[in-house]
């Protein structure tokens, strides 16, 4: 097993992650996902601001855990989750960290959608 390099953020690659100021809504197959005015925004380098929801505010109950994982020097490592609504199944459509690196443990245990792979995930 390699071990895995882990890097804080900086000048060369800043990560700021901020509390949302209103509420953020995902939203597959026509059915609310997660709705929440407790979303914590991520910003990093040029990617798009990805928003992370406390579960409590996500319908669990569509989620089931994948043996899916990505790996980010900055925050650790990613489990996956696919989606079932609607008749309608879409693999690792969400990610968690569920152990993140110090510099971003606000996101801890928080999910966040690819926007790419449901309807929507945006501000309402």
């Amino acid at each position: 097993m390699t071990e895995r390099v882990v890097k804080t953020p900086g000048p060369d690659h800043p990560i700021s992650i901020e509390k949302a100021g209103r509420t953020w809504r995902a939203v597959h197959n026509g059915q609310v996902i997660a709705e929440s005015d407790n979303v914590l925004v991520m910003r990093e380098t040029s990617y798009p601001p990805v928003a992370y929801f406390p579960r409590a505010d996500v319908k669990m109950d569509l989620l089931q855990g994948t043996n899916h994982h990505t790996y980010c020097p900055y925050k650790g490592e990613a489990n996956y989750f696919s989606i079932n609504a609607g008749n309608s199944e879409v693999e690792n459509a969400v990610w968690s960290y569920e152990a993140p690196y110090e510099a971003v443990e606000s996101i801890r245990e928080r999910l966040a959608f690819y926007a790419t792979k449901i309807d929507s995930v945006s501000e309402v």
